[in-house]
């Protein structure tokens, strides 16, 4: 593993616990150059799974992609990185069980869910962006319905 700091090779395992509700291990490193501290989170991959977009196309799953649109929504907001980790785990784990192929529409509209639980600015950012709203009706339409 390299150091992040100095690009060093040379990196120990200080510490190991299991995260995300054993869904993950969390690994604390040292560098033996520079003695910088970092964190390594190593998950199970879900490479096998693909997604199909609105269009037809597929392409394989990515946490990143998601998980960037994500914080996006979540940008100033309350939300500890933990919850973030812990919501797109337990989605993942729903969507990877038997199936070999998701569609965004699903990853989208579990994803709003899930929000909406966590963070209700979060949810409408999010929200705006996954359904696409088309004029400033539609956003208080949904916002709306937050309120009821």
């Amino acid at each position: 593993m390299h150091c992040p700091h100095c690009k060093s090779l040379d990196t120990s395992v200080v510490d190991t616990r299991i995260s995300e509700e054993g869904r993950a291990v969390r690994r604390r490193r040292e560098c033996e150059k520079c003695l910088h501290r970092f964190t390594t989170y190593e998950r199970q991959e879900l490479s096998s799974l693909i997604v199909v977009k609105r269009d037809g196309t597929r392409e394989p799953y990515s946490r990143s992609k998601l998980e960037r649109g994500v914080w996006v929504a979540c940008t100033k907001r309350p939300i500890p990185k933990e919850k973030i980790d812990n919501l797109l785990a337990k989605l993942e784990e729903k969507w990877g069980g038997n199936k070999k192929e998701v569609a965004s529409t699903t990853i989208g509209m579990d994803v709003m869910k899930a929000l909406k639980r966590i963070d209700k600015v979060a949810y409408i950012r999010f929200a705006s962006v996954h359904r696409e709203f088309k004029d400033v009706e539609e956003f208080k339409e949904e916002l709306g319905k937050l309120f009821v």
